[in-house]
């Protein structure tokens, strides 16, 4: 029991007085100020947008988390090619940071699948293979097709105008290859969400991240994007019918044709 001098242990100061008492006693005077966490350098360009960065401090996320959305950025505008030796060094300085929260970055990223770490070399842009390919776009055909069809039964009216308004979006973006891959991945993500299995999110997010290394290639050969739109009309019209079996048929045909593209790309 705290005791206080001065003062009976049965007859002592009342519960606040003694809060204050122990709190006007404590020697804060010794404690170190906490020091803020580093950030980037705030005049690093914005890799997503080609544009300097705002300046004053990032976000409160941990900075190996943006240094791996910078990293993953770059990776996957080939800016950092597929094979290509990632400098560690180099990157730290870039950065303005020490290299162990860069390593950490490369770890998350080597988690997605898009950096592979090598024995005594160090981390590289993974390559992905023809038969990585394969393997992603055939588990990407199962989980999707199974969620559009999850999503043709339980989509509310306002979800199916969600996905109706996505869909416009493909449509304007027939002339222009970036819009058009950003609101395919939307359409994608968004029945993802409406089907409503977090685990399902997840797998089917990582293994986009493996893709995305090939896929803007796939969709440069030769009239992919517009089989690709129309496969995307028969997908939209099954999903307003609310045929769940035609949709989950045609999302699987769909992504077997997205495999066969970038077989071939």
């Amino acid at each position: 029991m705290l005791r206080f001098a001065g003062v009976d242990g049965n007859a002592g100061l009342g519960h606040n007085s003694k809060l204050n008492y122990i709190f006007s006693h404590l020697p804060f005077s010794q404690l170190s100020p906490i020091e803020p966490m580093p950030t980037l350098r705030p005049d690093l360009p914005d890799l997503a947008a080609g544009q300097p960065r705002a300046s004053g401090r990032l976000g409160t996320r941990a900075l190996y988390e943006q240094v791996a959305e910078q990293l993953r950025t770059r990776i996957l505008a080939h800016t950092l090619a597929p094979g290509s030796w990632i400098d560690e060094q180099a990157l730290a300085a870039e950065y303005g940071i020490s290299r162990t929260p860069l390593r950490e970055a490369l770890k998350v990223l080597a988690a997605e699948g898009l950096v592979t770490m090598k024995l005594r070399r160090g981390a590289y842009v993974t390559e992905v293979s023809e038969r990585d390919l394969a393997e992603v776009f055939h588990l990407l055909a199962l989980l999707e097709s199974d969620a559009a069809r999850v999503a043709a039964r339980k989509a509310t009216e306002e979800e199916m105008t969600e996905l109706l308004a996505i869909h416009d979006e493909l449509e304007s973006a027939i002339d222009d290859r970036d819009r058009f891959f950003a609101a395919n991945e939307r359409f994608h993500m968004r029945l993802l969400e409406i089907a409503d299995n977090r685990w399902r999110i997840q797998v089917v997010a990582d293994l986009r991240k493996v893709m995305k290394l090939n896929r803007r290639q796939s969709l440069f050969k030769q009239g992919r994007l517009e089989a690709s739109l129309k496969e995307h009309r028969l997908i939209m019209a099954a999903l307003k019918a609310r045929n769940a079996e035609r949709v989950r048929t045609l999302m699987h045909d769909h992504l077997d044709a997205g495999r066969e593209a970038a077989a071939l790309a």
